[in-house]
């Protein structure tokens, strides 16, 4: 799939595999028909590099996360913007989907995890804890946790918490370097 003027940093299947989103440091993200090669939409709107995009379970959105401290929600079949998320004050280095397609979570480098409402674009929680920067975040199977890593310095942590009261659950310590993802 050639298309993106730069380097691809993120990929995203849709749930029923015949769409793949990518986001580049070419500042746009990019949507795919698997069965042709072809490029079906190209967002433009990010004004940095795209270090990640998540395809919501039901198909009809995508998210992306950006240099330019931005979480951007984009209409699958109007090929345009629905939400622009601000609030970060980094780079936002990840995104994720709920299993329920109602919030959005997202790692920064400013070391904090917000979650936001899908309607409203609103932030529902900021998750503080961590004292480096965030680069993987994930929901559980059943939505009722968040999982987040962080990288560099002394926060080499992977925090488990609650997904409708931000709590923190359980800070899960051990390994020597960055936790840069996980499954």
């Amino acid at each position: 799939l050639k298309g993106h003027s730069s380097e691809v940093n993120s990929l995203s299947f849709s749930a029923t595999g015949d769409r793949v989103a990518s986001g580049s440091f070419d500042s746009t993200v990019r949507l795919w028909d698997v069965d042709t090669g072809e490029c079906v939409h190209t967002f433009q709107g990010h004004s940095g590099s795209v270090w990640s995009v998540a395809y919501s379970l039901k198909g009809d959105r995508i998210a992306s996360g950006s240099d330019d401290r931005t979480v951007r929600l984009w209409g699958v079949d109007a090929g345009e913007c629905v939400h622009i998320l601000q609030g970060h004050d980094d780079t936002v280095w990840s995104v994720a989907y709920s299993p329920k397609g109602d919030r959005i979570t997202s790692g920064s480098y400013d070391s904090t995890v917000r979650v936001w409402d899908v309607d409203t674009g609103e932030c529902v929680h900021t998750l503080q804890g961590h004292t480096e920067w965030v680069q993987c975040i994930a929901y559980s199977p059943k939505g009722n946790q968040i999982a987040s890593g962080a990288v560099g310095g002394q926060d080499s942590t992977l925090r488990l918490w609650d997904a409708d009261t931000g709590e923190c659950l359980h800070i899960l310590q051990g390994h020597s370097g960055g936790v840069t993802s996980f499954a």
